[in-house]
C-alpha cells in the first residue's frame, strides 16, 4: 500500500475538479485523482452554453440573471450564493476566453450568446440571449481548455484511480483512499485539504443523460463518514432526451428556434407557458411533455413528442412570435446555419435515430439529468457538517456533487457549467489557503481499513444475487415512482423495493477474482453507492409534502412555503438509519412568488 502526500487533493477531473486543481496549484502542492482520463469526464457532454449576463446580443444584467435563477429554483435556492454566482459569471467567462476557449462570435467579434429556458428580460418577460457557446460542444471546450491549463501549471494527475473513502481524523479531512484500477492496490493520499468534484448520480434512473461513471461516489463516501446530504429529493429531468436512449438534446436547439410538437401537430407549450413557450424552465417543460404523453397526445400514441428544428418550422414560429435579430430584422435560419450551430446534435440523431434534424423532427422524451442536491457547502466550497452550517475543516466540494444551494428545486440551463467554474475556482482557492495555515494531520494506524472492509464484504459474499438484475430493478422503480410525477403511495413502493434491493445487494459477488482492471468489482461498489443514494432521495421526497420545482407530487400539487421553504439535510448513522433535519433558505431580496412563464 503506497502513501502519497499533497497539500490539496482533488477528487474528480471534470470542470469543477480541474478548476479547483488549477487554482489550488497556484499556491499549494496539488493532485487531481480521477477514475477516468480527465478529458472523458462528464463535463465534456454539456452542449448548449454557459450562462453570463454579458449583454453582447441584447441588454442584460447580473441582477436579471440572479432573479431568473431564484425564480427557476422555485425559491429554494439560497439567494446570497445565487447572487455571488451570477455576478462572478462575467469575469469567469472572460477568464475562460483568455485561457483560450474558442467561443462562437457575433459579427462584430464579441462572444456569441443564445437564449435558454428560464433566462428572461426581467422588464418584458421575453427570453434573453445569455448562453455563451462554442457550437453545441461548450462543455467539451471547457474541459479541454481547463485540462491544458492544469498541465501548463504542473498539476499532478492520478488517472484511473477510484477514490473509495475519505480519511477523517478528529472531525478534519486528512486525505482519501483510492484503488489503482490497473493493479487493484490501495493508495493513501495524505492531504491537508480534500475537494470532492465527483459529479452526479443520474444512473439511479432508467432513462438518463448521465454517463455510466455518474454513480454518486462523492456524496456516498462523505455520507458514510457521518456528513449530511442536502436536498436529495430534487433531481432534474431534462425535457429533451433522445427517445429510449436518454442522450441529451441540448436546450440550445430550442434557443435557436426549435419547437415541441405533440401527436396532434400542436405546439403545445403555448398551453403551459404562454409568455416564453418552448423556453420555459426545465421542470415546467418536462411536466408538460409527460402530461401530453399521459393524456394520449404523444406521437402515434407513443411515449415521446417531437422537437422540430427544421428551418421551415423555426421560421414559421419565429414569425408568429415576432422574434427579431439584433439588427431588428425578422429571425430566420437556413439548414446550413442549423448544421453549423448544432453539429453534434445533428450527428447524434443521424447516428442513433437515423433521423436528420435539418429535414425531420426529433423524437424526444424527458431524461434524468442533474442532481440539485449533494454535499452541502457554502459559497466558497467549504463542506458543512450540520443545519447550523458548521464548516468541516479541510473538506470542500464543487460541481454537481455539491449543494451550494444555487439551483434549489430546479436548475436553469447553462447554470451547471457556471456553477462548476465559479465554485470550483473558490473551492480551490479556499483549500489552498487553508492548507498553507495548517500542518498535516497524522494518519490513523490503518487508514485503508474501512475501505478494505467494504471490498472484502463484496469479495466474500455468497454470490446468490446478480448486480445487473438489482440495478435494472432499481432504475425501473425509480423512474416509475420517483420520476417526473410522484405520489406518496408510489414513493413508498419505491422505498420498499430499494430496501429489499439493498438486502439482496449483500449477496452480490464478482465472478472476476483478479486484481488488474477488475471493473466488475468496481461496478458492484458503485451500485452500492447508487442504492444508498436512491434510499436517501426517496426518504427525503416522501417527507416533503408539497410540489416544488422538480419535486412534483400529485397528492400535494401546491407549493407550501409556510411549511417547506427549507432545505432537507439527510444524515445516515452507522446502522444505516436515515435522519432528516432542516435548515432555512437564505432570502435576501426576492420574496417567494408564484412562478409564471
Amino acid at each position: 500500500m503506497r502513501t502519497h502526500q499533497f497539500e490539496v487533493v482533488v477528487v474528480g477531473a471534470g470542470g469543477a475538479g480541474l478548476m479547483a486543481g488549477l487554482y489550488a496549484s497556484k499556491t499549494a502542492k496539488t493532485a487531481v485523482i480521477s477514475k477516468l482520463y480527465p478529458t472523458r469526464s462528464h463535463t465534456g457532454t454539456a452542449q448548449g452554453g454557459i450562462g453570463a449576463a454579458l449583454g453582447n446580443v441584447e441588454e442584460d444584467h447580473p441582477e436579471w440573471h440572479t432573479f431568473d435563477t431564484v425564480k427557476g429554483s422555485d425559491y429554494l435556492g439560497d439567494q446570497d450564493a445565487i447572487e455571488f454566482m451570477c455576478f462572478e459569471a462575467i469575469p469567469a467567462i472572460y477568464e475562460l476566453e483568455h485561457m483560450g476557449l474558442p467561443f462562437d462570435r457575433t459579427p462584430d467579434g464579441k462572444i456569441a450568446q443564445r437564449p435558454f429556458g428560464g433566462h428572461t428580460n426581467n422588464i418584458t418577460g421575453k427570453p434573453v440571449p445569455r448562453a455563451c457557446h462554442a457550437a453545441d460542444r461548450t462543455g467539451h471546450m471547457i474541459l479541454q481548455t481547463l485540462y491544458q491549463q492544469c498541465l501548463k501549471h504542473e498539476v499532478t494527475f492520478f488517472d484511473e484511480f477510484q477514490v473509495v473513502d475519505l480519511i477523517m481524523v478528529d472531525g478534519k479531512a486528512a486525505g482519501v483512499v483510492a484503488i489503482e484500477l490497473a493493479t487493484g492496490e490501495f493508495h493513501i493520499f495524505h492531504a491537508k485539504a480534500v475537494i470532492f468534484a465527483t459529479g452526479g448520480h443520474g444512473r439511479i434512473w432508467e432513462i438518463t443523460s448521465n454517463a455510466y461513471a455518474f454513480t454518486g461516489d462523492g456524496p456516498a463516501i462523505t455520507m458514510r463518514r457521518g456528513l449530511p446530504l442536502e436536498d436529495m429529493e430534487f433531481f432534474q429531468f431534462h425535457p429533451t432526451g433522445i427517445y429510449k436512449l436518454g442522450i441529451l438534446i441540448t436546450e440550445g436547439v430550442r434557443g435557436e428556434g426549435g419547437v415541441l410538437i405533440n401527436g396532434l401537430g400542436e405546439r403545445f407549450m403555448e398551453r403551459y407557458a404562454p409568455k416564453v413557450k418552448d423556453l420555459a424552465s426545465r421542470d415546467v417543460i418536462s411536466r408538460a411533455i409527460y402530461t401530453e404523453i399521459r393524456e394520449g397526445r404523444g406521437i402515434n400514441g407513443q411515449n415521446y413528442v417531437y422537437l422540430d428544428v427544421r428551418p421551415e418550422t423555426v421560421n414559421k414560429y419565429a414569425a408568429i412570435d415576432g422574434r427579431k435579430n439584433p439588427d431588428g430584422s425578422p429571425y430566420t435560419v437556413t439548414g446550413e446555419q442549423i448544421l453549423a450551430k448544432l453539429p453534434d446534435i445533428i450527428d447524434f440523431c443521424r447516428v442513433y435515430l437515423g433521423v436528420d434534424p435539418v429535414t425531420q423532427p426529433m423524437p424526444v422524451q424527458p431524461t434524468a439529468h442533474y442532481a440539485m442536491g449533494g454535499i452541502p457547502t457554502n459559497k466558497y466550497g467549504e463542506a458543512l457538517a450540520d443545519e447550523k452550517n458548521t464548516v468541516v475543516p479541510g473538506l470542500y466540494a464543487a460541481g454537481e456533487c455539491a449543494c451550494v444551494s444555487v439551483h434549489g428545486a430546479n436548475r436553469l440551463g447553462t447554470n451547471s457549467l457556471l456553477d462548476l467554474v465559479v465554485f470550483g475556482k473558490y473551492a480551490g482557492l479556499r483549500a489552498a489557503e487553508y492548507a498553507k495555515g495548517v500542518d498535516f494531520t497524522p494518519l490513523p494506524a490503518d487508514p485503508a481499513g474501512f475501505a478494505r472492509e467494504q471490498f472484502e464484504r463484496i469479495r466474500n459474499a455468497d454470490g446468490s444475487e446478480n448486480a445487473f438484475d438489482i440495478a435494472t430493478t432499481m432504475k425501473k422503480v425509480m423512474f416509475d415512482d420517483m420520476g417526473i410525477f410522484r405520489t406518496g403511495k408510489g414513493m413508498e413502493n419505491a422505498l420498499n423495493v430499494i430496501r429489499e434491493l439493498k438486502e439482496r445487494f449483500k449477496h452480490v459477488r464478482p465472478t472476476d477474482t483478479g486484481s488488474v482492471f477488475n471493473l466488475e468489482l468496481m461496478n458492484i461498489w458503485e451500485l452500492g453507492n447508487l442504492l444508498d443514494l436512491a434510499e436517501i432521495t426517496t426518504i427525503s421526497a416522501l417527507a416533503r409534502t408539497e410540489s416544488r420545482g422538480a419535486h412534483a407530487r400529485e397528492d400535494y400539487p401546491e407549493r407550501d412555503d409556510k411549511n417547506w421553504l427549507k432545505h432537507t439535510l439527510a444524515f445516515v448513522d452507522e446502522m444505516g438509519n436515515v435522519e432528516l433535519r432542516y435548515k432555512p433558505v437564505v432570502i435576501t431580496k426576492y420574496e417567494p412568488k408564484v412562478r409564471t412563464y
